[in-house]
């Protein structure tokens, strides 16, 4: 098999779950697994929160597979679901629904489900992507009021901008979020990972913390470690190749890359079909036997290079970590203009996952 394996430490999930309760009073927390638990491995991570409230998913399809794993879990669907023989599989399935827009509102009400539902209204306090006005949310509320269809009726938001405490905007969305605080509802929640750290004021009944249950940051800049939180991704692989070249040969694709002197070039076997980033520029850091070396020539569909010289006993079979336990995944994302939940979620299916913890 190529040297490429994605580690995950499922102690350092199950530290960053725990971290997120106390952070917030120790509050509920609805584990957030959507996109196979941001490329973790769904069923490993569901299995492994075994002391979870709930998890929470984007769509019926993950809430089915994690269901399959935890037959009695608390199951929050975010975007609801798109139709009336979704609203009955929902019911049958247990699950908690967003209900986000009045489409929605009168597709569920148009229907006889086999048992009513917990329901989460959905507030639109200031993101615009999904949700109700303030007016037209006190309307589905007083709908929904001693409807057959609702077991309980919550309500939810979410903030756009908590990855930076600083923002007008998310005083804006908590003074809408707490206009409602007059209407009955059995639970809310408010609070993402950034708001976990950032907002108390946020802390409602539930929590729902996402990309710090993997262990990197909500935060441009405050490092995940500073958080207390672990790792729980470690990408490695080893050199493939190891060969010299002369300074004005090109590496790569494109031929973008020159060496200005002779350079000892090492080969990996990871490139964009595996998850790693073609966007990732020259100088994007990799660990190679524990030192960092930058990374030359544009990344290919199975490979990618770095340069060797701050490694010269480096040869074919030495260790490389891609990002891990040494070399955070939010500074690879830094580097290539992106976040690291999308390096994270990315990260393809033929990369194996190999558990430990």
């Amino acid at each position: 098999m190529r040297p490429l394996v994605a580690h995950v430490d499922l102690s350092a999930l199950r530290h960053n779950y725990a971290l997120a309760r106390r952070e917030a009073g120790d509050r509920p927390a609805f584990a957030v697994v959507k996109a196979n638990a941001y490329g973790h491995g769904v069923r490993a991570v569901v299995e492994a929160l075994d002391e979870a409230d709930g998890f929470a998913v984007a769509c019926l399809e993950e809430a089915l597979e994690v269901r399959r794993c935890r037959p009695q879990a608390r199951i929050l669907v975010l975007q609801g679901v798109f139709g009336s023989e979704d609203w009955q599989h929902a019911a049958q399935l247990g699950l908690d629904v967003a209900v986000q827009g009045r489409e929605q509102l009168e597709s569920l009400l148009a229907c006889q489900v086999v048992q009513p539902l917990r329901l989460w209204l959905k507030l639109d306090s200031g993101m615009h992507r999904l949700g109700f006005d303030l007016a037209a949310l006190r309307e589905a509320h007083a709908r929904l009021q001693g409807a057959a269809q609702v077991a309980e009726l919550n309500l939810f938001s979410h903030f756009a901008c908590a990855d930076l405490p600083e923002h007008p905007l998310n005083r804006q969305q908590l003074d809408a979020f707490t206009a409602l605080d007059d209407l009955s509802f059995t639970q809310r929640s408010l609070a993402n990972s950034a708001a976990i750290f950032a907002c108390r004021a946020a802390h409602r009944d539930w929590l729902r913390p996402g990309i710090m249950l993997y262990g990197a940051s909500p935060f441009v800049e405050r490092p995940a470690a500073t958080l207390g939180l672990q790792p729980v991704m470690h990408l490695q692989g080893a050199l493939i190749g190891v060969r010299e070249v002369a300074a004005g040969e090109s590496v790569g694709y494109g031929a973008s890359w020159v060496a200005a002197q002779p350079t000892r070039i090492g080969t990996l076997s990871c490139g964009y079909a595996d998850g790693y980033p073609r966007s990732a520029p020259p100088g994007t850091p990799v660990l190679v036997a524990g030192r960092r070396v930058p990374l030359v020539g544009r990344v290919s569909m199975d490979m990618l290079t770095v340069d060797l010289s701050a490694v010269p006993e480096a040869q074919v079979g030495t260790p490389v970590e891609l990002w891990g336990r040494t070399l955070p995944v939010d500074e690879v994302a830094s580097a290539c203009g992106t976040i690291g939940y999308e390096l994270l979620s990315k990260l393809a299916a033929r990369v194996p996952r190999h558990y430990h913890g």
